[in-house]
């Protein structure tokens, strides 16, 4: 029994020895632990404070310093810059090239026809600061103010031109159709046998509308680098009405053509005809004065022929022969001559 308890005390004394020790050892780790977890606080602070210092701009950005709500800067480099942190923030503004697409419009023209403008603008911010003070750094902001200036420049460039005007001007080219003194021929003036088509240079659309937009960049801080129209087109509802007219117009004037057309051909024909009697006449009278020219040497020639008696006699007996052959036709070749026939005193002699 002794010995047991000897041994149970030694084991109670190392398990509290064994006990203390490990006490201790907890102390220790907890230390250690506190420190690393105000270390690491430390370097995400420290992090978080960096990155709330660095500024990084891109090569298609601006960067807007503000201090308490005012720009103090405006970075424009691309690179890395830094800022305070918690005092001083960053706006961000688009330095390229931005395109923004006009919604279709209808805009009247002078002569009283709607027509309907679908258009797009290019543009880019050029100062930074006054964008920020008159649009807020807002890109959509900046899109609703170009579309009301692009809207009323196209609506008061087109109310001042005719519907025809504004479609030949969208091209910058117009083709028309003049006289060899360079005199324009335009309606019932055209003539096709005479007329050339030239193409001239005349102020486009785009440039008349961007001749109306000249207070923007100054205004704010934005540049419109070109206005281009995509389509210009009718209303559905004036189409038809507007084809019909010209269907007719074309017809009216296809109508004209063909009826010159026929009148240049009566013209030519009528002279054609008259020419060709002359010519036929002149043939006639040619050939009737060659035939009588040749009988007169027809005649001239038997004179001579037959001025001898001996010829003379022979001649009227050729004749005689020729008209009894005349005389017998059909299957009949028999022939009853009286004797005072004149055939019968050639035959004869007696003639």
């Amino acid at each position: 029994m002794a010995d047991f308890t000897q041994n149970s005390n030694v084991q109670n004394f190392e398990r509290y020895n064994s006990d203390g020790t490990k006490k201790k050892e907890k102390k220790a780790g907890k230390g250690g632990k506190k420190f690393g977890i105000l270390l690491g606080a430390f370097v995400v602070i420290a992090a978080f404070l960096l990155v709330n210092c660095m500024v990084v701009t891109k090569q298609n950005q601006f960067k807007l310093i503000r201090q308490f709500g005012r720009v103090d800067r405006v970075v424009s480099v691309p690179g890395l810059s830094f800022k305070l942190p918690f005092v001083e923030s960053v706006d961000t503004v688009p330095k390229e090239l931005l395109i923004y697409d006009l919604p279709a419009s209808d805009v009247i023209t002078s002569d009283k026809k709607t027509m309907i403008v679908d258009s797009y603008v290019l543009w880019r911010v050029t100062d930074p600061l006054r964008f920020a003070q008159t649009l807020s750094c807002s890109v959509q902001n900046a899109e609703g103010r170009i579309d009301a200036i692009v809207y009323n420049a196209t609506k008061n460039t087109i109310s001042n031109m005719k519907q025809d005007e504004v479609i030949r001007s969208r091209d910058g080219k117009m083709t028309i159709t003049v006289d060899d003194e360079g005199t324009e021929l335009t309606g019932n003036d055209l003539d096709l046998s005479e007329g050339k088509e030239e193409v001239i240079e005349i102020t486009s659309l785009t440039e008349e509308v961007m001749g109306q937009i000249n207070h923007v960049e100054d205004q704010y801080g934005i540049e419109l680098v070109a206005v281009e129209v995509k389509k210009l087109d009718l209303p559905d509802d004036n189409k038809q009405a507007v084809y019909t007219r010209m269907i007719s117009e074309r017809g009216n004037i296809a109508a004209q053509y063909t009826a010159e057309g026929k009148s240049e051909a009566k013209m030519i024909e009528n002279t054609t005809d008259k020419e060709v009697s002359i010519m036929l006449s002149d043939a006639q009278a040619k050939a009737e004065a060659t035939i009588a020219e040749g009988e007169a040497e027809y005649m001239r020639i038997l004179s001579g022929a037959y001025a001898d008696p001996e010829k003379t006699d022979f001649y009227s007996f050729v004749r005689a022969l020729d008209a009894l052959k005349e005389s017998v036709v059909g299957d009949n070749k028999t022939v009853i001559l009286t004797e005072d026939s004149p055939i019968t005193q050639i035959f004869n002699g007696r003639y």
